[in-house]
C-alpha cells in the first residue's frame, strides 16, 4: 500500500532566519571589502614597505621611517592638497619649507613619485629627478643664493624613507 504524503510547506519563520543570517554576514563583509577597495587605492602607487611585505620581514619591520615613508607616499600622491607649507609644486615635484629649519633657507624637495632612495631610482625616475633639479634651479635664482647645500640621505640616515633633498642657506 502506498501512501502519498502533502507537499511540506515551509514556514515563514525559516524565510526570516536566512534573511537575517544575510543580513549579519553582509553587515560583517561590507566593511572588509570596502576596507581592502581603500587600501588598494591609497597605496596603489607606493613601493612595497616592510610593513606591507611581512613574509619579507626581517629586524627593521615596522621601522617609523618606514611607516613615515609609508603615509608620505600615500599624502603626495593622493592628497597633495593636504600638504602643509607648500613653497612651489609642479607635476612631479613638490617643494614645503621645513617646519623646524636649520638655516634662513631650508627647503625641502620632494618628488611626487614614490622613491625610497637614491640607491633604488630606476630609469622610470629620471623625469621626476630632472624635474627636482629644474626646480633647485628655480629656488636658487628666485632667492639669489649661492652659498648653499643640496642634501639627501641614504638609507641608513633618512627620518623619512622617501627619496627627498633638502636646499639649505643662510
Amino acid at each position: 500500500m502506498r501512501t502519498e504524503t502533502a507537499p511540506r510547506r515551509i514556514s515563514s519563520g525559516y524565510y526570516s532566519g536566512i534573511l537575517r543570517l544575510a543580513k549579519i554576514t553582509l553587515l560583517i563583509v561590507s566593511p572588509f571589502l570596502i576596507g581592502v577597495t581603500a587600501g588598494g587605492y591609497l597605496f596603489s602607487e607606493s613601493q612595497p614597505r616592510s610593513i606591507l611585505t611581512l613574509n619579507r620581514c626581517n629586524s627593521t619591520c615596522l621601522e617609523p621611517n618606514e611607516l613615515m615613508g609609508l603615509i608620505a607616499s600615500v599624502g603626495l600622491q593622493k592628497f597633495p592638497n593636504a600638504v602643509p607649507l607648500v613653497v612651489l609644486e609642479t607635476d612631479k615635484t613638490i617643494v614645503i619649507k621645513h617646519p623646524v629649519p636649520e638655516e634662513r633657507i631650508h627647503y625641502v624637495i620632494i618628488p611626487k613619485k614614490d622613491i625610497k632612495n637614491i640607491g633604488e631610482i630606476s630609469p622610470t625616475d629620471e623625469q621626476y629627478l630632472m624635474d627636482i633639479f629644474s626646480v633647485v634651479q628655480e629656488l636658487v635664482k628666485e632667492e639669489k643664493l649661492s652659498d648653499y647645500e643640496l642634501i639627501t640621505n641614504g638609507p641608513g640616515k633618512q627620518a623619512v624613507t622617501y627619496l627627498h633633498f633638502h636646499l639649505i642657506a643662510k
